[in-house]
């Protein structure tokens, strides 16, 4: 009998030297057998960190051997809403993007305006990229203010954001602009045959070489809305804007995802709006988010509410709560390798990022986390 126990012990002896000698000589082992990752396999996995700080795996990166390349691409276009007047800054956008990433990948754009594009245009823009370039016309009834909306308080309401410097809050075109890009964008003709989109303005810059495809990060992880700078929303513009917000949840609780981002939102689980959201003139999005059954009624209840023209709401408000309340956290990602600059805000990778994008912007002035910044709320999201 005792005999048996010391064979017992020695056998266990030997199995846990074992262990510690793979644990330490081999990376895989260790983390797969270690305490932390049993436990998430036991209570399931949690998020310690933001998912940006979980490096791009190389095998997405492009490689000057095409034999060594993916090879594949996601189902996606670059989409830029412009006007005529808009087209030196469309081409200083467009250049940087093709420089920086697109003439790798080859993917197609579709730009979109609500008068035709002129001939000039189209030929100056064509110039610029070997990709395809569609150009389409949005319809009226999803540019235009709708006839059912009160002008005479419309009119009250811009002619006070006026006398009270509220940023474009005389104009009705900006206000055309944010409903269409909050509930029209995706609808378009042009954009029907795509799942995913990366919005692009006139005037931007785009600082960093992207040697990997960020859309084929969105499919194969899972994403839905990529972002590279957030910060929180004029107070003046959005007065009643969550209380919308609340009594659409309260009608459609079930809409609402688990393990969503509403503590990005709000920091007393839902009572106010913290004002935090993702600028939207930079998106990296999967349009079926947006054409989903919950934020198609979603839009329609802030539509019918009146906020877009009584008030001056945002499509970049209305597209981060949306985006936080219908996917996971995890389904939000930060673009973090992305140098972007829309005035008068910059996002500039630090340490090894700013060195492997050859980024060219100065890591000193970035946005990240400065006192009007919001991302130390995404980060607390996986903490």
């Amino acid at each position: 009998m005792m005999t048996n126990v010391r064979y017992l012990f020695l056998a266990l002896a030997i199995i846990i030297s074992l262990h510690y000698i793979l644990s330490f000589s081999h990376e895989a082992y260790g983390r797969a057998t270690s305490i932390s990752n049993i436990k998430d396999h036991i209570t399931g996995s949690q998020n310690r960190v933001p998912p940006y700080k979980i490096p791009i795996p190389e095998e997405y990166y492009a490689h000057p051997d095409p034999a060594n390349s993916q090879g594949r691409k996601a189902n996606a276009a670059i989409v830029m809403l412009a006007r005529n007047g808009d087209l030196n800054g469309v081409i200083s956008s467009m250049k940087q993007m093709e420089d920086r990433f697109n003439k790798k990948f080859h993917y197609p754009y579709v730009f979109l305006n609500d008068e035709p594009f002129n001939d000039g245009f189209k030929t100056r823009v064509t110039e610029i990229t070997d990709s395809t370039v569609q150009f389409g016309l949005i319809p009226n009834d999803h540019w235009n203010q709708p006839a059912w909306v009160n002008e005479t308080k419309a009119t009250e309401s811009r002619n006070d954001m006026v006398k009270n410097n509220v940023i474009y809050g005389g104009s009705v075109p900006y206000r055309n602009m944010c409903r269409f890009n909050s509930g029209f964008f995706y609808r378009h003709e042009l954009l029907k045959p795509y799942k995913y989109y990366w919005r692009v303005e006139p005037d931007i810059k785009f600082f960093c070489d992207l040697d990997y495809d960020p859309f084929l990060i969105m499919q194969d992880q899972n994403k839905v809305y990529g972002f590279t700078v957030s910060l929180y929303e004029y107070e003046a513009t959005i007065p009643t804007l969550w209380n919308a917000v609340k009594s659409f949840i309260e009608k459609y609780p079930n809409l609402v995802s688990p393990d969503n981002a509403m503590a990005f939102l709000s920091d007393d689980g839902g009572e106010t709006y913290n004002r935090c959201h993702f600028w939207s003139n930079f998106e990296i999005g999967d349009l079926d988010l947006w054409r989903g059954e919950a934020y198609s009624k979603f839009f329609e209840h802030l539509d019918e509410q009146g906020g877009f023209y009584y008030e001056r709401w945002g499509d970049a408000p209305v597209h981060s709560i949306g985006a936080a309340l219908f996917s996971k956290k995890e389904q939000i990602h930060f673009f973090n390798d992305i140098g972007y600059r829309h005035e008068p805000f910059q996002h500039c990778p630090q340490g090894d990022a700013h060195k492997k994008g050859k980024c060219w912007c100065d890591s000193a002035q970035n946005f990240d986390y400065e006192w009007y910044s919001c991302l130390n709320r995404y980060d607390k999201l996986f903490s």
